[in-house]
């Protein structure tokens, strides 16, 4: 009885595989097996035209060691273009068309030129000047001294000017000129601020911090934030936390100054031997924001969830960047023959030592750093050897259920 029903089961296992087969044949792979995609051969066989494939890339390999740890760090902490060598700034903004003036003009005496001689008249030797504007040409008229261009002048520039042309019909004057309303003088901050304004700068100067707490300050943190200057026709850009940070890139504003704040979010990626997308804190990518402004590669490999402890190569943990050729040339390596501008360059990581915990949280992070965790040597086994173990306990199961008949 056992003997018959096995050899039934192996008939209908017969006639099942001849089917599949024949059906595999008459429809082929793509119709029989569903697909969200084209296949590699369906993409080959359907293009028109195909390139030759391009040489592999050059790249250097760098484990990590106290020099090319300092030298890597030193370019990560370098800002790039720096604010305080942008010339232009001013501490005393002049006068500019569309301010405002107030003049003064004060005499040694009464019976001059702006004071009557008749006692009592009034109390004091001075007169106020009507406001005066300062027009398109950049100039105003006072009684007396005619036209005077001040726009670019300081008002202290004004004063002696109006005096040296009063003192041959006036007793002995003194002038003071001041700025009663700024508008021609103002810079605007736009952008990811909570206040977005335009303002004249102080009498006294004022400096971008300054002008961007006036303007609400910005809405994220200051390493997710770029600042962007624009002044006469250049523009210049900066890390709102390098700013923060370092006292001189602080500068003075000048007129006609616009501040544009963008939040740029820095990002690092995590493949390889490493938690499944999803695991960690249901974050389904491998795709992470940095946290600060100094994230190390220890902080970046415990955001992505650390390595993955039966499946991971701790001696070889990887971070991909490209790397100016001033810091091969720094560690001692010649690389003039690269045909790229930047050095592409892998660092490797021992992580199966302490001091390899110690580089890793002393490596400074950048934006679009690509961490890759190597997988240890037996894992390829374990997936080869997977499907047969699979096969072979499909086949017991098999055999049981026949045999139990």
């Amino acid at each position: 009885m056992v003997t018959e029903t096995r050899s039934s089961i192996e008939i209908v296992i017969r006639h099942l595989a001849v089917s599949i087969l024949t059906l595999v044949t008459m429809t082929g792979c793509a119709g029989f097996i569903p697909m969200d995609a084209p296949d590699s051969a369906a993409v080959q066989e359907n293009a028109a035209i195909v390139t030759e494939p391009s040489v592999p890339l050059p790249y250097v390999l760098m484990p990590i060691n106290p020099v090319v740890l300092q030298a890597t760090n030193t370019i990560t902490n370098g800002t790039g273009i720096s604010f305080a060598s942008i010339p232009g700034g001013h501490r005393n903004a002049p006068i500019s068309i569309g301010d405002i003036l107030t003049v003064t003009v004060f005499e040694a005496q009464a019976g001059g030129l702006f004071i009557p001689g008749e006692a009592g008249v009034r109390a004091g030797n001075f007169v106020d000047i009507p406001r005066q504007q300062v027009d398109q040409s950049g100039s105003i008229t006072i009684p007396y001294a005619g036209s005077i261009k001040v726009a670019g002048l300081t008002p202290q520039a004004v004063s002696g000017i109006i005096r040296d042309r009063l003192k041959e019909r006036a007793i002995e004057p003194q002038v003071v000129v001041a700025i009663a309303e700024q508008r021609g003088n103002q810079i605007s901050v736009l952008g990811e601020v909570n206040s977005p304004a335009r303002f004249p700068i102080d009498p006294g100067g004022l400096r971008l911090l300054a002008a961007i707490a006036r303007a609400g300050g910005p809405k994220y943190p200051d390493y997710e934030v770029t600042v962007t200057l624009k002044r006469a026709g250049r523009t210049y850009t900066q890390y709102l936390a390098a700013v923060v940070r370092r006292p001189p890139e602080d500068v003075l504003l000048a007129p006609g100054d616009v501040i544009f704040l963008t939040r740029v979010p820095r990002v690092f990626m995590a493949f390889g031997s490493t938690p499944s997308p999803g695991s960690i804190g249901g974050t389904n990518n491998r795709r992470f924001t940095f946290e600060n402004n100094d994230m190390s590669l220890a902080e970046a490999l415990a955001k992505a969830g650390g390595l993955d402890g039966s499946r991971a190569n701790s001696k070889s943990v990887f971070v991909y960047r490209f790397e100016p050729k001033r810091l091969m040339d720094s560690v001692g390596l010649d690389v003039r023959g690269f045909p790229t501008v930047q050095v592409p360059a892998v660092y490797k990581f021992d992580m199966s030592k302490p001091d390899g915990w110690f580089q890793a949280d002393s490596f400074r992070m950048r934006d679009h750093d690509v961490i890759s965790v190597a997988e240890s040597p037996s894992t390829e086994f374990i997936k080869v050897m997977a499907p047969l173990d699979a096969a072979t306990t499909n086949a017991a199961n098999i055999n049981a259920i026949v045999t139990s008949r």
